[in-house]
């Protein structure tokens, strides 16, 4: 073959490889409509969980969770929509029952079956709390026959009892928030939950005291449901990866006063 024509070729083929490449790449009006087919995106904030979110004097959410909402709304170029719950299994159930694009949950194989995780932003120690005139000492005390555990119903943590606790019995609080009061009217041995709240418990309720220590570590993540497009969640995962190497995440900690969480290790993103 002559050389112009093998130039002309290669010239076509370089052109179409292009052409091909842009039309796989999708826009970023295409990645804002796989997050939000409804042009708004929703993100399910769960108030249960003090280190994700709260109300603040005004009534209004805010926190680490409503922030990260905020910073990837404004990334894809959409409104925001909160849509608040007070506990995790209501916050979990508004994306499996479509009202809600984005959430943000400790990961878990149940929840797995229906969310896309991203890597964990942040670390959240889980920790048991009991009276003060308890017999129990240490963690590894809890798990006998005769002891009650209240947990609150749906959360990280009522999953990961039910799946770790072999002889106590779990007994389940409304929500989370609601975990130690429970605990104390139906007078049981044990409530487990997030450090900070039940620290946050120990200071309002009398003669009450933390075991040492934590039971189990949650990844926080972001999520969405898994029948959204892939493109969707490569970009969630490299958001939350940008938002921890970048200080957002860490700054948000910081400016939200929250104690009993770290940052998450950095990751690479997965295709």
């Amino acid at each position: 073959m002559p050389t112009f024509l093998r130039s002309f070729w290669s010239s076509v083929a370089a052109l179409a490889i292009l052409g091909w490449t842009l039309m796989a790449t999708p826009s970023h009006a295409q990645v804002a409509s796989f997050f939000a087919p409804s042009g708004t995106l929703r993100a399910s904030i769960n108030l249960g969980n003090p280190i994700l979110a709260n109300k603040n004097s005004s009534g209004q959410a805010v926190g680490v969770s409503v922030d990260l909402a905020t910073e990837l709304a404004k990334r894809l170029g959409l409104p925001l929509e909160l849509v608040i719950f007070d506990a995790a299994g209501k916050s979990v159930d508004a994306l499996s029952q479509d009202k809600a694009d984005i959430g943000f949950f400790a990961i878990d194989p149940v929840r797995g079956k229906d969310i896309a995780f991203t890597a964990p932003y942040v670390l959240i120690e889980g920790s048991y709390l009991v009276r003060q005139d308890s017999a129990l000492t240490r963690n590894e005390e809890v798990d006998r026959a005769g002891t009650r555990i209240a947990v609150g119903k749906g959360s990280a943590y009522d999953l990961f009892l039910t799946r770790e606790i072999k002889s106590a019995q779990i007994m389940r609080a409304p929500t989370s928030p609601t975990t130690v009061d429970f605990f104390l009217a139906q007078n049981l041995e044990v409530a487990a939950g997030v450090k900070q709240q039940l620290e946050m418990d120990a200071k309002r309720l009398p003669k009450l005291r933390l075991l040492p220590g934590r039971f189990m570590v949650i990844e926080q993540a972001m999520g969405l449901p898994k029948n959204r497009n892939d493109e969707a969640r490569v970009y969630l995962q490299r958001f939350v990866e940008e938002m921890k190497s970048s200080g957002f995440v860490a700054n948000a900690l910081t400016k939200h006063q929250i104690e009993g969480a770290v940052l998450a290790p950095l990751v690479a993103a997965k295709p």
